[in-house]
Parts: C-alpha cells; structure tokens; sequence
C-alpha cells in the first residue's frame, strides 16, 4: 500500500500535466495535376473561336481554360470574370503549373484567363488575331501590364 499511494500521484501528476493539443484545421490547397498542363499543352495550335469550347469547333480564352479542367473533371464557369470571383486568389510567388493567370484587356477586368505552365509560360486562346491557342511569357510587356492575378481550381 506504501507503493500504491506514491504510483497513484505520480499518475495523477502525469495525467493532470498531458494536455491533448486542440486540433487546428490545416488549409489544404489543392494542387492542379500535371495531367491539366500536358492536356493544354496538346490543344496548342487549336483553333480561335469566339463563345467555342471544344477543339472542334475551337476555343475562347476561357472556354479553353473550362474545356482543359472539364476533362480532368474539374467543372469551372465559362467566363473569366466568374472563375476568377469564385476560385480562391494566390500570390505570384506562389504560382504553380496549372494555375490561371488572369488579365485586364480592353479596360476589363478578369477579360482574359490562361493557364499557367511553368517558368513564366501560360497557354491560353488570346483572340481572333492571333487565331490559334498559343504560349506566352508573363514577362513580356504587354502581359506585364495587363496582369491582375491568379487563382487556383
């Protein structure tokens, strides 16, 4: 019973000075597979297409941003005003292959979306000028300035 008293506090001691931390929720952002970046990358050269989001008939910007994530089974709106309003903002520093850049063209916000690749490279369907979806650096000049942000599905 000596025994007995001592071990009892020493648990009671143990017990009392252990605390179970509380879980915190850890924000977990998803990262686009790179599946979404080759399957882009194979649309390069499709053709420009105004309201079109298929490869037959051609794309916009954003329906060809819509028609990549669709495919991996990502649904997103088919403007890029409403992706860019309902998919989580990120920093530049923190950009990765398969997010979307997001540009102001014409005075209008949000007017133009691609997908990022890597190294300063985005694929996108720019305009009928241009004709064709194509890759671009986000360090030219004209990108530069019109940049407003990303985001990611």
């Amino acid at each position: 019973m000596a025994l007995f008293v001592p071990l009892l506090l020493v648990i009671a001691l143990l017990t009392g000075c252990s605390t179970v931390p509380e879980n915190q929720p850890v924000p977990v952002i998803a990262r686009p597979h790179p599946q979404v970046v080759n399957y882009a990358l194979s649309l390069q050269g499709a053709p420009y297409r105004y309201g079109k989001d298929n490869p037959r008939d051609g794309f916009d910007c954003s329906g060809f941003v819509r028609h990549v994530y669709q495919k991996n089974g990502i649904n997103l709106p088919h403007n890029a005003k409403d992706m860019a309003l309902t998919l989580p903002e990120i920093p530049l520093h923190a950009i990765t292959p398969g997010d979307l850049v997001f540009f102001d063209i014409n005075g209008k916000t949000y007017s133009h979306v691609g997908i990022y690749i890597k190294n300063n490279n985005f694929i996108h369907a720019p305009s009928q000028r241009t004709g064709k979806v194509m890759v671009s650096n986000l360090n030219t000049p004209y990108w530069q300035k019109h940049f407003v942000g990303a985001r990611r599905p």
